[in-house]
């Protein structure tokens, strides 16, 4: 199951309508909670997302509106009973931050920190770049491994059936059948999430080829000077930004409390988007990863 549950949306102040970020990501089997902001831990509850569900927490940067969420998050995650390891993702220049908001936690709870400094892979299938904010942020990257799918018909006509389909899936080659005689390509899903930052290269390498991005549209076009000089995206960026990496959807979020009415920033981001489908996110959204990329496009980029 592939599925984003957007915990909250607001930026800086949370709102009457909308809470404090917080993203929970269910990507095979695992459970990416990103930037719990205050409150992240009452969003839970209300989308129905079990705290035994988190195994990783990524967070973006300290500022609060990002952290402030994380005692309480791991607090209720020892109430809970929560006994695997969660495994903590955060700059290392956040390091004290990072050290009060976990000694404010409820102790007990097999939590792991992994302060990371520069960009590279930071766990199996997750990357980090560098953003372009007020302090040092970075943005994460998930990607899944290519597979093949099986085309029944062909099957049929060799012949496999049963535990045979898994035997030619490990080994490649069952009775002169070849693996690719009777599947074809599946692209790896690609995941990408960009929060507080000014236009960047570190972006649009996340951006690339992603099938879900999750970007920030904090100002509107017409504030652009205050993007600017906050170090923020205006929606028409956001937009450009999933029009350059050939996102297949732009989900946008983190947005001031002065636009009551964000349809507006999703209809800016659109018209910038190109063939990405743009969604303004509100809290409690749950939004299911397209099954693949889109096909044809091969990423800009190789990993690195």
């Amino acid at each position: 199951m592939h599925e984003l549950v957007v915990l909250g949306t607001a930026s800086q102040v949370p709102t009457r309508t909308r809470n404090h970020n917080g993203y929970l990501l269910r990507w095979n089997g695992e459970g990416l909670l990103f930037d719990p902001g205050e409150g992240t831990q009452r969003q839970m509850t209300l989308a129905g997302v079990s705290s035994h569900r988190v195994t990783r927490i990524c967070l973006t940067h300290v500022h609060g509106d990002h952290c402030l969420g994380l005692p309480g998050v791991l607090s209720r995650m020892v109430l809970d009973g929560v006994a695997h390891p969660v495994h903590l993702h955060y700059p290392a220049s956040g390091e004290d931050v990072v050290r009060a908001l976990v000694s404010l936690a409820t102790p007990g709870l097999d939590l792991r920190r992994h302060p990371h400094a520069g960009p590279g892979p930071v766990a199996a299938g997750l990357e980090v770049r560098p953003l372009l904010h007020r302090v040092e942020t970075y943005g994460y990257r998930l990607v899944e491994p290519d597979g093949r799918t099986f085309l029944p018909d062909r099957l049929a006509a060799a012949g496999i059936t049963g535990p045979d389909v898994g035997r030619l899936r490990r080994e490649g080659r069952l009775r002169g059948v070849r693996l690719e005689d009777v599947s074809e390509p599946r692209p790896g899903r690609r995941f990408a999430l960009v929060m507080d930052t000014a236009p960047c290269p570190g972006a649009e390498e996340l951006a690339d080829g992603v099938d879900l991005l999750v970007a920030e549209s904090t100002f509107a076009d017409d504030d652009a000077a205050l993007a600017a000089r906050y170090r923020h995206l205006t929606a028409g960026q956001a937009g450009a930004l999933a029009a350059g990496g050939g996102v297949g959807m732009l989900v946008l979020t983190h947005f001031s409390s002065r636009y009551t009415d964000v349809d507006r920033l999703a209809e800016l981001a659109r018209v910038r988007a190109g063939g990405a489908t743009v969604v303004a996110a509100q809290d409690l959204d749950r939004i299911v990863l397209p099954s693949r990329r889109r096909p044809g496009r091969a990423p800009r980029t190789a990993p690195r």
